[in-house]
């Protein structure tokens, strides 16, 4: 199932459908508003490091010029769908291709009958080439006439963030605007073309707005057609963005050869990350869905950003990153791109000066990586935000200041990376550096419990954001206890293999003997609640607070935080998302089977699935097949692939929730594949699927080593 489509407009889901009609190269993605304009649309660009300085959101990625507008008049009318009649309509969004089809037939309130086709993309093959194409068929005599503009008076949500600074006509006829952030003072400059069926074509100088025009004389049956191309760039990509979107516009020209280097591009990019579902469209058309979604926001060519927790698709989290990166978005790339996923390291190693001013600042030595991260990978969380139970009330956010389970999340993911590409030179260079400096960190904070004889962390926050100024969250302690000891054996590695670079980081971050016994210490004394059958309490004091029984909520519409309120929720067991089942599947080689069961069937009774955390729902399905609860796993399953297809929560306007998307995949490769990778390189699979699922097919890339598995109801599958 390669498109997605609708068949219908329909007003009340204008913003969902903005969201999931999302397209983008890596560089930029524009979300699926129309060409034409629609009364309170979010049409939005956003472009990867453009950022700007916010109240109260600190920063966020500043909505571009918009590249799109475009308006058709028929005999002077213009075309609406706000006004007139709607006779057909049908969008569709090409995964296989990356491009956006809309057709409309359409009645001007004076009765002029014409059918409108749009296409549009972003070119994968240049990422600094946007593609749009109109076709209008007339069924009357008169005039149709196209103004197509750059639009450089956007704004996110009211705010703006530009400043003109120059616009006009090249002498090839080529109309171009120059903006520039009124904080951050990034420069984006838009280069515009028109072809079209006639040389006839005006430039109208509106500040702000530069439009061309062009007026055909029609007949009824007589199409016409007009391609507009634009280049894009920014100050980030060199000192004469205008220069180098100029370059890249000229360079395109005629919609097909445009076209075919796309569809080329795209073709490469599914060859290495395939996945098919045999026997459930639905759940195929999700986890392409999901793989578009994520390979669209992912830089290519860019090792300065990060993905956004809602990707570049729309105006939630600003832009920001988090943890979502590098637990869940970051496997589809280690294991199908993994050039992708070193850009997106990188970006964490660029960032560490700022993660150890974050540490230096709260008193500890080491890196302590920004909660929310943008540009410069300084702590960007708001300290305040409107209630949602009282709008007119703040309420405090605590996870900037006490969500210190980032460190690990992101040494994580770079000794993931590592072991999946065996890059040595990347690790060596860089991915070293991560993983101790991280480590140095959570041996600084590591407070020593005179009472109980085991070092821990007091006063944090872990993945259940239900419970805030917890003691001894389990996924903290034992991810930091992971990560000094990865840290250890990290140095010893650097020492054999990389003598003079082990030299270097010891001197560096002050590694002496003494410190990395401390260092052995912490590790082998960290604190970590363990009932003798194995439960793992999830954090000091949660047995002891209140039970509750979710199912007596039901139905519902409003997460349990919202339900208890802020306060409120610290007092029950109920949770925002399993952080021990999620340390489980991250640490999987550190438990059994029956060690898994145990903590499966206490903590998935009281996690709030259906309105807590969105990234959930996909580990939840996970650990649920390897538990052997196929029909459990795939309802979890089901729930995260409809997050943003079918808005379940009822938030998808606000963008992609790419962490849910990174989910998907996983769980269709982790869980019901049965792919399991050990940290030495080795692997297996063991399949669990669906009962109504006849085949699943995916790729995935080990070592240099590209393995296509076909599993089968049956568990069996082979290898190609």
């Amino acid at each position: 199932m390669w498109i997605l489509a609708e068949d219908a407009f329909d007003p009340a889901q204008q913003h969902h459908k903005e969201t999931i009609f999302t397209i983008g190269n890596g560089y930029l993605a524009t979300r699926g508003a129309f060409e034409e304009g629609y009364p309170n649309d979010r049409r939005a660009t956003f472009i990867h490091g453009v950022f700007d300085d916010a109240p109260i959101v600190v920063t966020e990625l500043a909505n571009a010029p918009d590249w799109l507008a475009m308006q058709v008049l028929l005999d002077g009318e213009k075309f609406s769908l706000a006004t007139g009649t709607i006779l057909a309509y049908r969008r569709e969004l090409n995964m296989q291709n990356g491009v956006l089809q809309r057709e409309v037939r359409w009645r001007s309130p004076q009765g002029r009958v014409a059918t409108i086709r749009f296409s549009r993309f972003a070119s994968l093959a240049d990422e600094h080439l946007l593609a749009l194409h109109c076709e209008i068929v007339p069924e009357f005599d008169g005039q149709i006439e196209v103004r197509a503009a750059l639009n450089g008076q956007t704004d996110n949500e009211g705010l703006l963030h530009w400043r003109l600074i120059e616009q006009g006509q090249l002498t090839d006829g080529t109309v171009f605007l120059r903006t520039r952030t009124r904080k951050s003072g990034i420069e984006v400059a838009c280069a515009m073309r028109l072809r079209g069926d006639t040389a006839q074509t005006a430039f109208w100088d509106v500040e702000n707005v530069p439009t061309l025009q062009q007026v055909y004389p029609v007949h009824a049956g007589q199409p016409i057609v007009v391609t507009k191309f634009v280049g894009i760039a920014t100050s980030r990509d060199g000192n004469q963005p205008l220069d180098i979107a100029h370059h890249h516009v000229q360079a395109a020209h005629d919609w097909a050869s445009t076209l075919a280097a796309q569809q080329e591009a795209w073709t490469r990019e599914w060859e290495r990350c395939h996945v098919e579902i045999n026997g459930d469209d639905e759940a195929d058309l999700a986890v392409r869905f999901s793989i578009f979604q994520l390979l669209i926001a992912a830089p290519r060519h860019d090792n300065r950003v990060n993905i956004g927790a809602k990707t570049l698709s729309g105006f939630g989290y600003r832009g920001h990153a988090f943890w979502d990166t590098e637990i869940f978005m970051l496997p589809l790339f280690i294991y199908t791109a993994p050039d992708i996923a070193r850009n997106l390291l990188d970006y964490r190693y660029l960032t560490l000066p700022a993660a150890r001013a974050k540490a230096r600042v709260a008193g500890y030595e080491g890196a302590w990586y920004a909660w929310e991260s943008a540009d410069t990978g300084e702590e960007v969380t708001p300290t305040w935000v409107p209630d949602f139970q009282d709008k007119k009330k703040l309420a405090r956010v605590w996870t900037g200041d006490l969500a210190i389970h980032i460190s690990a999340d992101v040494a994580y993911a770079v000794q993931q990376y590592w072991q999946a590409t065996g890059d040595n030179g990347w690790y060596i260079e860089r991915g070293a550096e991560i993983v101790l400096d991280t480590a140095k960190f959570f041996v600084a904070r590591a407070e020593w419990l005179a009472d109980r004889g085991c070092y821990g962390y007091t006063d944090v926050i872990g993945p259940d954001e239900y419970h805030d100024h917890v003691n001894n969250n389990a996924y903290t302690n034992l991810m930091a206890q992971w990560n000094i000891r990865t840290g250890l054996e990290t140095l010893a590695w650097l020492t054999q293999h990389a003598p003079q670079k082990a030299a270097e980081l010891r001197q560096q971050l002050d590694l002496t003997p003494e410190r990395l016994q401390h260092w052995q210490t912490v590790a082998e004394k960290m604190c970590i609640n363990t009932r003798p059958n194995g439960l793992i309490e999830q954090f000091d004091g949660f047995f002891a607070l209140k039970d509750v029984n979710l199912a007596e909520y039901e139905p519902r519409t409003k997460s349990m935080h919202e339900i208890f309120g802020i306060e409120g929720a610290n007092e029950y067991q109920a949770i925002k998302q399993p952080d021990v089942l999620m340390l489980q599947f991250l640490l999987r080689e550190q438990y059994s089977d029956s060690q898994i069961r145990v903590n499966y069937d206490y903590y998935t009774p009281r996690t709030d699935h259906t309105y807590g955390s969105s990234l959930g729902p996909p580990i939840q399905a996970i650990v649920a097949c390897q538990m052997g609860d196929v029909a459990e796993a795939y309802e979890h399953f089901i729930r995260a692939a409809r997050a943003d297809l079918r808005d379940v929560r009822g938030n998808a306007g606000d963008g992609i929730h790419a962490a849910s998307a990174g989910g998907v995949w996983q769980a269709v490769v982790f869980g019901f594949g049965g792919l399991r990778i050990h940290p030495d390189g080795t692997w297996e699979v063991h399949p669990r699927l669906p009962s109504h699922w006849r085949q699943l097919t995916y790729r995935f890339t080990l070592r240099g080593q590209t393995h296509t598995v076909t599993c089968y109801p049956d568990g069996s599958y082979t290898i190609g």
